[in-house]
């Protein structure tokens, strides 16, 4: 069952809006380990001119932290969860006047898929059937040499490993094609990423022979696209 607080929001998130799966295909994903880059690849997007979003949970913590610090994930995980969803989705709709790719420092799946481990409620997955992101989701892998706590990130790596073995299985669950992100400087990921993008089919699979021309891949100077 939902928490009291937010239900109803909650329960209308999970019904699919017109237009939502052609907005949420410029919506790229960038999900996986803790502590695996997630956020060093995002700066480097946005220096490129891309719209990128931070991570939900950071901001949550920051403001937990200055205030009652009731949703924090190590004092009510479940609280945590439901937080970011209701984040991730504003989050989606705060850029969705924005043409070309939007990349997202973790969203709807991670928060979901951690809703449901804590609660064993199957239906807190509803909300990502109902608002998908792009078709390809990349995924940083465990990186053991530049894992580090910090205050708003203060669980150990055996945790940040249990949580990407169930995004691992969640992602492909969903029909998402996954990439796995490789273990190179920044600036070698962002160009992965986007040749990625460049490569790919409609339904996010890879093309054999074609490079696909792609509007998302040039940003403007603004940063908006």
């Amino acid at each position: 069952m939902l928490h009291r607080r937010g239900d109803q929001a909650l329960a209308l998130s999970c019904l699919p809006s017109r237009g939502t799966a052609l907005v949420g295909n410029r919506y790229v994903l960038i999900s996986g380990c803790s502590g695996g880059g997630k956020s060093t690849l995002l700066d480097e997007l946005g220096r490129r001119g891309y719209r990128t979003v931070e991570e939900p949970g950071r901001r949550i913590v920051r403001e937990e932290l200055a205030g009652t610090g009731l949703a924090l994930p190590w004092v009510d995980g479940a609280a945590f969860a439901r937080r970011a969803i209701e984040v991730a989705l504003v989050d989606r709709q705060t850029v969705a006047g924005t043409t070309g790719w939007v990349f997202f420092d973790r969203g709807l799946v991670d928060a979901a898929s951690a809703l449901q481990h804590l609660t064993g409620d199957p239906g807190a997955m509803n909300v990502c059937r109902a608002h998908r992101y792009a078709p390809r989701v990349f995924l940083t892998p465990p990186w053991p040499e530049i894992y580090v706590t910090d205050p708003e990130r203060r669980h150990g790596l055996d945790q940040a490993l249990e949580e990407y073995g169930r995004l691992v299985e969640i992602f492909p669950a969903l029909g998402y094609q996954v990439s796995e992100l490789p273990k190179v400087s920044v600036t070698e990921r962002a160009d992965f990423v986007l040749d990625t993008l460049d490569r790919q089919g409609p339904d996010g699979k890879m093309q054999a022979n074609d490079r696909l021309a792609n509007a998302g891949r040039v940003p403007t100077s603004n940063g908006t696209q």
